[in-house]
């Protein structure tokens, strides 16, 4: 089974008006709601793509079961640990502009924190957990560290898409999948990384370090594969950008959905890109079809990552 983990999940409230005037009346057009969060974004997307996952993390009250009720429509399976505290509501204002308002994360209680490292421990090999995110204040700092060291003994792959602190703490960690963008993984080394090669070599450090795939994406200039095997370059398909969320958790949800069924190395990281760049094109996340469709616009070349990076 594969599970993913959000600490900090949300409902996304999406607001389109023409222009927004600060300070006066503005009236939204379009009004959108969707359960947020990471690790329920790559639920969300992976039940799409054929494959079953269970959602685990924190909710709470009425805005928690939302959530709930929305999973349990899209036949996601969920086992989340209640925090009886509001579940975060995150505005989304979509005009000339894109702004954002993110709502405060839960108080997670010892016990409630405990139940979670349960579940985790009740892992098998055989399972993959998907951790995605960011982690409220009131969890521990070390926490990315705390759960690679539990995947670690139990021999469970794991897959994080985080940033900041959080990704420095899995430096050094036996990760089997990171998802970096360029800017991240830029400000985990100190640099700006402007080219492929450049994104491959500090990939690389990564890998060298004990992860063991992994994708930077790049936006518009494409996307980096690197593993102890083999560095990747992919080109992204031409379309219209409109929704900046969800598409790096689309691009984990494809990469691991394919090889969850099996698939090469290469045709998941063409599935990650796919996936990632058709939710980038639609308003909400992508369906299997929408992915489908930009497989065969993607080109993946090997990278020979110059000297003196």
């Amino acid at each position: 089974m594969i599970y993913t983990c959000t600490l900090n999940p949300s409902i996304d409230y999406i607001m389109h008006v023409e222009e927004f005037q600060l300070g006066e009346l503005n009236r939204a057009h379009k009004a959108m709601y969707y359960p947020g969060g990471k690790g329920i974004n790559v639920s969300r997307v992976m039940k799409r793509l054929g494959v079953s996952t269970t959602a685990l993390g924190f909710i709470g009250e009425f805005t928690g079961q939302f959530i709930t009720d929305f999973l349990d429509k899209e036949t996601i399976s969920h086992r989340f640990v209640n925090t009886k505290d509001y579940t975060r509501i995150n505005v989304k204002l979509k005009g000339d502009k894109e702004s954002e308002i993110n709502g405060p994360g839960p108080n997670v209680s010892e016990d409630q924190l405990s139940s979670l490292f349960q579940q985790i421990k009740s892992l098998q090999p055989e399972d993959i957990f998907i951790l995605a995110g960011s982690v409220p204040s009131s969890l521990p700092k070390d926490f990315y560290s705390q759960i690679a060291d539990i995947c670690a003994s139990k021999n469970v792959p794991l897959v994080a898409d985080t940033s900041g602190d959080a990704l420095k703490q899995l430096i050094g960690k036996p990760v089997y999948f990171l998802k970096p963008n360029d800017h991240e993984l830029g400000e985990l080394f100190n640099t700006e990384i402007e080219t492929k090669e450049q994104a491959a070599c500090y990939a690389s450090k990564l890998v060298e370090k004990g992860t063991e795939h992994v994708v930077v994406s790049m936006g518009g200039k494409g996307a980096v594969y690197v593993s102890k095997e083999e560095q990747l370059f992919a080109t992204v398909p031409h379309g219209k950008v409109k929704n900046s969320v969800g598409a790096g958790d689309s691009v984990v949800s494809g990469f691991i959905a394919a090889v969850s069924q099996g698939q090469s190395v290469n045709e998941a990281f063409r599935s990650g890109v796919a996936t990632g760049s058709a939710t980038a094109f639609q308003d909400d996340l992508c369906h299997k079809e929408d992915a489908d469709l930009l497989k065969d616009q993607i080109e993946i070349s090997p990278i020979s990552i110059k000297e003196g990076l």
